[in-house]
């Protein structure tokens, strides 16, 4: 019997792009979260990247309390908070604080990675070692803590944040972050959007190992996939150039803003930036609604998802909205099938 379509949601990198500006970008992404809310996706979430000429979500809190506040139905969250470059009790204040303004709808991904290069890393955070990254299960045992009800001789406590349980979800793109969201009994994200490697080992580690909590009775899994959808294979073909454009750049130690969409930009790659752009993006689902759909049908089938987590860096912001409303249809499209098929 075919799984029900799961939810979609929007991963929103707050691109700054060529000929634009942040003050650009960050209304684009309270106009694409209104956008997606109409839409009836999940929950719209941002993340934090820092010294990045090209990301204006670095202050991630203070974004998602711009968007949570223009936006009244869908969950606004962090996709994620790079938890090494903060005091977990900073964190627990500022989403206890979000959850507190806008009860139930706030969630809270939880990254090990920076997000940045180690000097940025070292400003954000003036005692960073090389070890902190190794703190990180203790930081995020230490967050929830915060964020749950108050225990017997806790001295510390997160006020706004004790009590709000905020849901916590652990990001990764290998089998650490797995393993670590399966013994905690937390949700897991999957960065299958950029680092697809180790997608479906991660799923089978955090799914085998997982321990039921008082935060989550079995396992939760969102991946998260990069999509592009327009009229013509040709045409999201066309608007995908500014990603791998990006992505190539980021890669070459270049990172900058959002480029403009180039013709034929596939044509011109050598191999080695062919194999690169094939391996990074290889769960990029990019062309017309149906052939959208046939890929998602399968990597959805494939993986046995929770949940879809939707990256779609556009450069023109009035092709970014449609496709996001391009792949409404095509979600729609799918739980049609599915009810076709369970009928059948």
């Amino acid at each position: 019997m075919p799984r029900p379509v799961p939810p979609f949601s929007v991963l929103d990198l707050a691109p700054i792009c060529e000929g634009g500006s942040a003050a650009e970008t960050l209304r684009n992404s309270l106009e694409l979260a209104r956008h997606a809310e109409r839409l009836g996706y999940e929950r719209y979430w941002l993340a934090e990247h820092h010294n990045i000429p090209g990301i204006a979500s670095s202050a991630t809190s203070l974004v998602i309390a711009h968007v949570a506040a223009g936006t009244s139905r869908i969950r606004v969250g962090a996709g994620g908070i790079m938890l090494p470059n903060h005091a977990p009790l900073v964190i627990a204040e500022q989403f206890g604080t979000l959850a507190t303004l806008f009860p139930g709808r706030i969630d809270l991904g939880l990254g090990r990675a920076p997000g940045t290069d180690p000097r940025t890393a070292y400003a954000l955070r003036r005692n960073l070692t090389p070890s902190d990254s190794d703190q990180f299960p203790r930081d995020v045992v230490e967050l929830l803590t915060y964020l749950g009800k108050p225990r017997p001789g806790q001295r510390v406590h997160a006020i706004p944040g004790e009590g709000t349980e905020v849901p916590v979800w652990i990001l990764g793109s290998s089998l650490f972050g797995a393993s670590l969201a399966a013994a905690l009994g937390l949700p897991f994200a999957f960065a299958s959007h950029f680092a697809p490697a180790q997608l479906m080992e991660a799923l089978d580690v955090y799914r085998s190992k997982f321990k039921p909590s008082e935060w989550l009775p079995a396992p939760r899994v969102m991946v998260g996939s990069t999509v592009v959808v327009a009229p013509t294979d040709e045409e999201a073909r066309f608007h995908f150039s500014s990603l791998q454009q990006a992505f190539l750049a980021l890669r070459s130690n270049r990172p900058g803003r959002l480029p403009r969409p180039q013709e034929d930009f596939e044509q011109r790659l050598d191999s080695v930036e062919r194999e690169l752009l094939g391996e990074a993006l290889s769960c990029a689902f990019v062309g017309a609604p149906e052939t959208v759909r046939r890929g998602l049908e399968g990597f959805l089938a494939r993986t046995g998802a929770d949940e879809l987590i939707v990256s779609g860096q556009i450069h023109d912001h009035a092709a970014r909205l449609r496709s996001y409303a391009m792949l409404a249809e095509v979600r729609d499209q799918l739980g049609t099938d599915g009810r076709t098929a369970r009928a059948g």
